[in-house]
């Protein structure tokens, strides 16, 4: 009898992992993800198909199911919002900006739309200042996105200001990565609470206190909206690290904006949206989304990617903007580990003739990230591409401007994970005096901390090795 239920158990066994990558062809990820799936439910039976139930795909089904949900409740209460690909009257009628708006806009990003202010904050001072600001001039509501949040002296100044706002009656809303912000424990909270501000944690999961940095599917997004009126998008986390004051010379680099005017609006429907995802309900209401008479101003388009899709509308933003330049890319990013495709655009436009500057960190929070990131660098050198290491301290700004012409700043790295696996969003500014200003702050990172990458740089064989092995892992950082 124990023989018979021995082998019927290992039978329906069989059957099951045979239904699940049955599921996981049909899924048409990418070759390499779907046969590292398929390798360790065969060659780790127990342990890989523990790790599919946390964080494979029949997760990552249900959650874009639920976000989808969210995503069709909050279109049918925003009219204003619902998604137009036709581009308004006075976007610049060049050919290069108006395919990067179109493309975008067809894939679910709506359409560019008049900023009446936007402002570059290139320190983490000034850019907690400039929300502190903004903070103690709102009226009726504060929403915030965080990944990071620590409960350090530039967290606990920001709570307090969310506190005396909240107890003056302005509503408040925060909205936290579970895993990212698990440093900002209940104690360092209750303050907030306590005057009455809504926290919610975004995808929470068991193992949140093992502090696993590689966990899919967080919201690596920093979002301000105050009354629907000002925003704030960028790289900057709520953190001493981005803090001269508190960091002096180690402060990390990094950049952000300020935002006023219709933009404005986008951010708050990617709030609303994720708020909606992580609580089941979302506060629904015209104050949400003031209306704005003053048009004139800095054309601008909120792009947002993230797993609960494949248009991966980030990702075909850099792959376009690469490929279509004509003179000169300038990137930088923290972790550069870029696709296939992104490397073909890379290397092809280094070859067209196109001036590519690529500046990454000398060396990250994550030597992992660090060591994939050099394994590019002979390839990409030996077509054209100029790279740099930054620092220290380390470079955290994402950015990107092409042509002097158009300008990307955002959450997203050059990277899978943030391309592919994490929610992003970042603002594509189609504005030649402000591409022209960020160019020149990214000159002066060049000129004031940077490391020269030389094509045929010398490496040991030890490091080769361990830049190759960093590379085979480049799917999940």
């Amino acid at each position: 009898m124990t023989d018979h239920l021995i082998a019927l158990l290992s039978l329906a066994w069989l059957l099951w992992i045979a239904l699940v990558a049955i599921g996981l062809v049909l899924e048409r990820r990418s070759p390499v993800a779907t046969l590292a799936w398929l390798l360790a439910l065969l060659f780790m039976p127990y342990f890989g198909f523990l790790i599919y139930l946390l964080f494979g795909p029949r997760r990552l089904r249900r959650r874009r199911l639920r976000y989808g949900r969210a995503r069709e409740r909050l279109i049918q209460s925003t009219r204003d919002l619902r998604p137009d690909h036709a581009i308004p009257e006075g976007f610049p009628d060049a050919g290069f900006e108006r395919q990067i708006a179109l493309m975008l806009a067809r894939v679910g990003q709506g359409v560019p739309v008049p900023a009446t202010g936007v402002t570059v904050l290139e320190t983490g001072d000034a850019c907690y200042q400039s929300i502190e600001t903004a903070i103690t001039a709102t009226r009726h509501h504060i929403h915030l996105e965080y990944y990071l949040w620590q409960p350090d002296q530039t967290g606990t100044q920001l709570r307090d200001a969310l506190v005396e706002k909240a107890r003056a009656g302005v509503q408040v809303r925060l909205l936290l990565d579970a895993i990212g912000s698990d440093h900002a424990h209940h104690r360092f909270l209750q303050p907030l609470h306590d005057a009455g501000v809504q926290v919610a944690w975004f995808n929470p999961i068991g193992l949140r206190r093992l502090r696993l940095k590689y966990v899919n599917f967080r919201t690596h997004r920093k979002i301000i909206v105050c009354d629907g009126q000002i925003g704030f998008i960028g790289g900057i986390n709520i953190s001493d690290e981005h803090s001269q004051t508190h960091r002096s010379n180690n402060a990390w680099r990094d950049t952000h904006l300020r935002i006023e005017g219709e933009p404005v609006h986008r951010l708050q429907f990617i709030f609303l949206e994720d708020w909606y995802f992580a609580t089941d309900r979302a506060p629904f209401k015209d104050e949400f989304f003031p209306r704005f008479t003053e048009t004139a101003g800095h054309w601008l388009q909120i792009v947002e990617s993230g797993p609960d899709n494949n248009r991966h509308a980030i990702a075909k933003l850099y792959f376009a903007a690469i490929a279509g330049a004509q003179r000169q890319v300038l990137l930088a990013t923290p972790y550069f580990v870029p696709s296939e495709a992104l490397t073909a655009a890379l290397v092809t436009a280094a070859l067209r003739g196109v001036n590519v500057h690529v500046l990454a960190p000398k060396k990250s929070d994550s030597w992992l990230a660090t060591a994939a990131a050099r394994s590019y660098y002979d390839e990409l050198a030996s077509a054209g591409v100029t790279l740099y290491e930054y620092g220290p301290p380390m470079l955290h700004a994402k950015l990107m401007v092409v042509d002097e012409r158009i300008a990307v700043v955002g959450s997203a790295n050059f990277d899978n994970r943030s391309l592919t696996l994490n929610f992003e969003a970042v603002a594509v500014l189609y504005d030649t005096g402000l591409a022209i200003q960020l160019a020149h702050s990214f000159e002066t990172d060049l000129r004031c901390a940077s490391h020269y990458v030389k094509p045929g740089r010398r490496a040991t064989l030890g490091q080769r090795l361990g830049e190759s092995t960093a590379r085979l892992l480049s799917p999940l950082l």
